[in-house]
């Protein structure tokens, strides 16, 4: 199994890089960063998924000719590139547009290719390859792998993600009766596009819970589950399908949610981890990902979801909820907040919704309980305080905001510009507003692109432990 997925950012550079006043072809290259999943947790299958991380231009002095047609150039910067991306670990990639058609590999495409694919193979032997894209004029975009001996593996699809989601090489419509309603709201291709979507949900709680049970109300077709807990007594109050039973059973949250999804009878491919969001048990399905839903007040699982939507060009959208009871005169507080993260957004920690200290404390009750609570005799751990005050009706209704923004980056229902990157709604004064805030100076996630697509790399997104 083969996909790209090309953030948005690079899409518009390469677009405007191979606009040609006269309509001729034009080129460029990509390097892309990789995900190796061992196995797709819906398919079981192996599956690469290449990720755009930077879009060069080819030399002025390497161009040889174009035309409606056909474009020519030198290979002196492609060997140069292939060199620097296999230092880099990353996968290079031509691109070149078909600006009077759809995006699509003609037969002059197959045979300049082997050329490339037999350079690659002289220089750095077998087993090597790049990777080459198609621009359509109509906004189409279409992808493939070159790999000894000679063979291309085409992408099943290719994802233009950012603060919109687009998916080229689906199928067609969903003709499915028992997502009609939607389909006559977005068109006959919206069920399909939901039925391709795999989408993650970390922390399946009080808005959690809510959010996979819309997800799979949507036909949402693939749709992973995580977290570590089991369903408490006061979980009973906002984790929807929770049952007393579950309590006395000591049932995981995953697991309750998964029972309820499947006995709907929806269609949906539920599969599911109780753990932590960061275990490398659960890299291989968070990489899988289109979407991943961040439900969790764990500092700590914040920011690896973090540092994942940039380098893997998975979209966050991240939520939380502010309410405090009314005491000495003091008004009630209550807000829920939608937040998105990743490449074109300032990143959690720029927005001050992760607390680093926070983070480590956490990080050190997980993976050495013994020192943490030495620690915490000593004074040096801040401590959980009192239970936070949560009501199901503003939970929910903060996991509707959030399941609405990917509705707004599937369907554009808004207007044009996608998803915002931060709206929160005051449940007390009834008001709504956009959030937004300037990346830090020298945060190596959003203020620069350098992470941006950077795909695997060692340690896992440059994390200690």
């Amino acid at each position: 199994m083969l996909d790209l997925v090309l953030l948005e950012a690079h899409a518009a550079e390469l677009r405007s890089l191979l606009a040609t006043p006269d309509g001729a072809e034009a080129a460029a290259y990509l390097l892309l960063g990789r995900a190796e999943i061992g196995s797709d947790p819906w398919s079981g299958r192996r599956r690469h998924r290449m990720v755009s991380h930077r879009a060069v231009p080819v030399p002025e002095e390497d161009k040889v000719s174009a035309s409606g047609l056909h474009v020519t150039w030198s290979t002196r910067s492609f060997v140069r590139l292939l060199k620097a991306a296999e230092e880099q670990g990353l996968t290079l990639a031509i691109v070149h547009t078909h600006p009077g058609s759809h995006a699509f590999f003609s037969d002059q495409d197959d045979a300049n290719e082997r050329d490339l694919l037999r350079i690659v193979g002289n220089r750095s032997g077998a087993g090597h390859g790049f990777a080459s894209v198609v621009l359509g004029g109509d906004g189409s975009v279409c992808a493939r792998r070159w790999t000894a001996p000679a063979t291309a593996e085409p992408c099943e699809r290719v994802a233009v993600v950012g603060r919109g989601i687009r998916l080229h090489g689906l199928a067609g419509g969903d003709g499915d009766p028992l997502l009609d309603r939607q389909a006559r709201l977005f068109g006959p291709t919206f069920n399909g596009l939901v039925r391709a979507l795999k989408v993650g949900v970390v922390g399946c709680g009080g808005t959690g819970s809510p959010t996979a049970l819309l997800l799979a109300r949507l036909g949402i077709g693939h749709v992973l589950l995580v977290d570590d807990d089991v369903v408490e007594l006061t979980n009973l109050n906002r984790v929807h399908g929770s049952r007393r039973t579950d309590v006395e059973g000591r049932v995981p949250k995953v697991e309750v949610l998964r029972r309820e999804i499947e006995a709907a009878g929806l269609g949906v491919e539920v599969t599911t981890f109780k753990g932590w969001v960061g275990d490398a048990a659960a890299r291989d399905a968070l990489r899988s990902c289109d979407v991943v839903f961040g439900c969790t007040d764990d500092h700590d699982g914040r920011l690896f979801l973090n540092r994942l939507a940039y380098f893997y060009g998975i979209p966050v959208i991240d939520m939380g909820l502010r309410i405090m009871p009314a005491r000495d005169g003091r008004p009630y507080e209550m807000a829920g907040r939608v937040t998105l993260a990743g490449p074109g957004a300032p990143c959690l920690m720029c927005r001050g919704l992760v607390d680093p200290r926070r983070a480590m404390e956490e990080a050190l009750r997980r993976t050495d309980p013994a020192a943490y609570e030495a620690r915490k005799a000593e004074a040096y751990v801040l401590g959980g305080g009192d239970p936070a005050p949560a009501v199901v009706t503003f939970t929910t209704e903060t996991a509707c905001m959030a399941v609405n923004e990917l509705l707004q980056a599937l369907t554009g229902f808004r207007g044009d510009g996608g998803m915002r990157t931060g709206r929160q709604r005051r449940f007390d004064a009834v008001e709504d507003r956009a959030t937004t805030c300037t990346p830090r100076a020298g945060c190596e996630v959003c203020a620069g692109t350098g992470l941006w697509g950077r795909g695997d790399v060692l340690p896992f997104l440059y994390r200690a432990g």
